[in-house]
């Protein structure tokens, strides 16, 4: 099902707006995570090769600094159109490459689209402010872009991440250097095939690479923010190197979310919203899927019940497929994560309701899937209830008391979502001011809406995305005072 797959004509390293060749000539091999066949081999980065993307991204700042805001605005708009143009080959591309599925996929390319525009139109909104002053005097203030911002995204939604996290950064006149995830870097060097002859040399530049790319880029002098997307271990790393320079940092990490259930909520409804909230189309491979589903010893069997039903429809199948509800777990190394957490909740006690192995058709015999796995009778203290897994596990707790549940959805070192289930308005809302979250829904799951802010307590991050508040983390505020005479 992959012959409409385009793949990107260069493989090696975009920056200074060109195509540059890895200084190490290290290449790797990229599979498909749905049957392990190699798709192509791409450039790796070393460092050396980050210190001249980040010396061309300066030159690229200095010119991009000085477009007028509105032409700025304009280019990020055309941006949007070549997207939407080319977004049935991009979910395509990232479908082989990620493993998630296509009729998924399309919905992230669409959703990246609507970000440049978004942020385009908020360009103008870079304001300053003017203070009260004495006669004869005028005091008042600019922002302006910071210079060169990073971006380190991860395989989850490789192009969406890799495309819609920079708009931000160029609607406020900063160059970017993106580092694409290593399970998933197609889209991303697409994406500078697309888009890089719009903007100037040095503005818009992908590097593929390890680690090696992601500590350079926190570290350098030459890097003015650095925004990551990921775990909580490499997000403490990235923050540790960024502090070597006092540069601005943007972090968007993991998440144990829980989804409450009171006892006056719709037990269909609320057996729905778990399996929506737990994005297993995408393989749970989501930080904001709701992991932790805590429901009301009234409603509890009932939920149940009704689980298998609603998960009937998350089959796993080759992620090109357009009718593929499921895809395919990102790599080998994830897949093993997996299937471990599952074997340990059995360990632990918890009791399986519904799939826990993979599916035995012949054409997915060599890929990473896993069915749609859900646990009962989890307690806070196991460990697939208090651990980030980033699979298709979802763990269920039974409780009673309302103290306790707000205890036990507290309890853990994320607070990225929750997702609150409750006809009674006055409790559903007296529950979202006692959660630790960033992002709360109330008798709904998983959806964003753009011009909200999106990120996390504790653990889960700090800065928040896809609102005004991320175009002014990327600038900075000048005051100017002067006096007249």
């Amino acid at each position: 099902m992959t012959k409409n797959l385009i793949l990107p004509a260069h493989t090696g390293l975009y920056y200074g707006g060109k195509w540059q060749r890895a200084q190490g000539n290290q290449t790797v091999s990229v599979r498909n995570p749905a049957t392990a066949a190699v798709l192509t081999e791409i450039a790796m980065a070393k460092q050396s090769d980050v210190v001249a993307a980040i010396a061309a991204a300066r030159q690229g700042f200095e010119a991009w600094r000085d477009v007028a805001p509105l032409e700025r605005g304009k280019i990020l708009r055309q941006i949007a159109m070549i997207i939407r143009q080319h977004g049935p080959d991009l979910a395509m591309l990232d479908a082989a490459d990620g493993g998630n599925p296509y009729g998924e996929l399309i919905r992230d390319v669409e959703n990246t689209a609507s970000q440049f525009e978004y942020f385009a139109g908020l360009i103008m909104e870079m304001k300053g402010q003017s203070t009260p002053a004495t006669p004869g005097v005028i005091n008042f203030s600019v922002r302006q872009p910071l210079g060169v911002v990073a971006r380190i995204v991860p395989f989850n939604h490789p192009f969406m991440f890799c495309a819609a996290k920079s708009a931000a950064p160029l609607a406020a006149g900063n160059a970017v250097i993106v580092k694409p995830p290593e399970q998933a870097p197609l889209s991303g060097l697409r994406l500078a095939e697309l888009i890089g002859d719009l903007l100037p040399p040095g503005v818009f530049n992908v590097i593929p690479g390890g680690s090696e790319v992601g500590a350079t880029l926190a570290s350098h002098p030459g890097i003015d923010a650095t925004a990551f997307i990921g775990s909580v271990p490499t997000g403490k790393a990235v923050s540790a190197s960024a502090a070597q320079t006092l540069k601005k940092v943007m972090l968007e990490l993991g998440g144990k979310n829980p989804l409450i259930a009171f006892a006056d909520a719709d037990p269909d409804e609320v057996a729905k919203a778990m399996v929506a909230g737990m994005n297993f189309g995408w393989c749970g491979q989501s930080c904001g899927s709701t992991s932790r589903a805590l429901l009301h010893e009234e409603i509890h069997d009932a939920v149940l019940e009704r689980l298998p039903a609603h998960c009937a429809r998350f089959k796993p199948g080759l992620p090109t497929d357009p009718e593929t509800t499921m895809g395919a777990i990102v790599d080998q190394r994830q897949f093993d994560r997996v299937r471990s957490y599952i074997a340990l909740a059995q360990e632990e006690g918890a009791r399986l309701v519904l799939g826990g192995g993979s599916p035995s058709s012949p054409e997915l015999a060599n890929g990473y899937f896993v069915e749609p796995t859900i646990f009962a009778d989890v307690t806070p203290q196991m460990r697939i209830a208090r651990e980030e897994i980033f699979g298709p596990v979802l763990s269920i707790m039974k409780w009673s008391d309302e103290d306790e549940m707000i205890a036990v959805a507290n309890g853990v070192d994320y607070g990225l979502t929750c997702s609150i289930w409750s006809d009674d308005i006055n409790k559903a809302h007296r529950t979202a001011q006692r959660i630790d979250a960033g992002f709360i829904w109330i008798n709904e799951v998983g959806k964003h809406f753009l011009g909200t802010p999106y990120g996390g307590f504790k653990q889960s991050g700090s800065g928040r995305e896809e609102c005004l508040e991320e175009l002014l983390f990327f600038t900075q505020e000048k005051h100017i005072h002067i006096r007249l005479k």
